[in-house]
């Protein structure tokens, strides 16, 4: 028998997501008993077992992947006080519970949008640059800036773990560039042995609000304004009226008075 896999490691520097290259010792319907150089027996469960022809389906039968003596990349799930859990399939590099605000980790896009860049950082999900951190000059398209397969240091702003959302940040890791110089003052006069004049530009006018009085008399007015004309008119045929009944009265007395004579 081939003597077994070293790994130059002791027990109690065996940690979660530590990668070995153990040897299996034998198998069994549940599992396979693997030899990674450890003074506990480390197990590898069947449905951590992985299908090298078929990486995506559940594995049946152990027999018909793994057998004495064969050689495979295994890492550690769990540290219990009596074995070590492992398996086939490569740890994410962060949790959800792992990742945090101001955390600096590095990352590789994997496609770009109008939007942003998402980038794979070695989490259940990738997390996005949205296109206002990558830079902090004015950046109208991601690859203005980016490209597929670019890969850096990014700084996480905000961790959603119920909506699975990353956002990173580029330009937080970016050195601000000089502010540009302030445009000289209107009105200045530059020249040798002289200082920029400064001056002073008026002070808005400040207009006070309507009080609620004021408020009433201005619609008051604008209302008696607006009823002028059907005032005139209406006084108009007043006047009309109050003549026509003068004639017809004075017609009336006159008749009288011609008919007594």
């Amino acid at each position: 028998m081939d003597a077994p896999v070293e790994n130059n490691k002791e027990e109690s520097t065996i940690k979660p997501k530590d990668k070995f290259e153990g040897k299996v010792l034998k198998t069994s319907l549940q599992g396979a008993l693997i030899d990674i150089n450890s003074p506990m027996p480390a197990f590898l469960h069947i449905s951590q077992v992985i299908d090298p022809k078929n990486p995506d389906a559940d594995v049946k039968s152990l027999e018909e992947v793994l057998k004495a003596d064969d050689v495979v990349t295994v890492w550690v799930r769990r540290v219990l006080k009596d074995h070590v859990e492992l398996t086939m399939r490569e740890p994410l590099a962060y949790e959800w519970r792992e990742l945090a605000p101001e955390m600096v980790v590095h990352g590789k896009v994997l496609r770009l949008e109008t939007f942003g860049a998402f980038v794979e950082i070695g989490a259940e999900r990738p997390g996005l640059i949205h296109v206002s951190e990558l830079s902090h000059n004015y950046v109208r398209t991601p690859n203005e800036v980016v490209k597929v397969g670019d890969d850096f240091d990014v700084k996480i702003l905000e961790v959603d773990r119920r909506k699975k959302q990353i956002k990173l940040s580029l330009k937080a890791l970016l050195e601000v560039p000089e502010e540009a110089a302030p445009e000289p003052k209107r009105g200045g006069r530059k020249g040798k042995g002289h200082k920029q004049e400064e001056v002073e530009e008026p002070a808005e006018e400040v207009i006070p609000d309507p009080t609620y009085m004021e408020i009433a008399m201005r619609k008051a007015m604008d209302k008696a304004e607006q009823r002028l004309p059907e005032i005139a008119s209406r006084v108009k045929k007043s006047k009309s009226y109050d003549s026509e009944a003068d004639d017809i009265f004075e017609r009336t007395m006159q008749n009288k008075i011609n008919n007594k004579d």
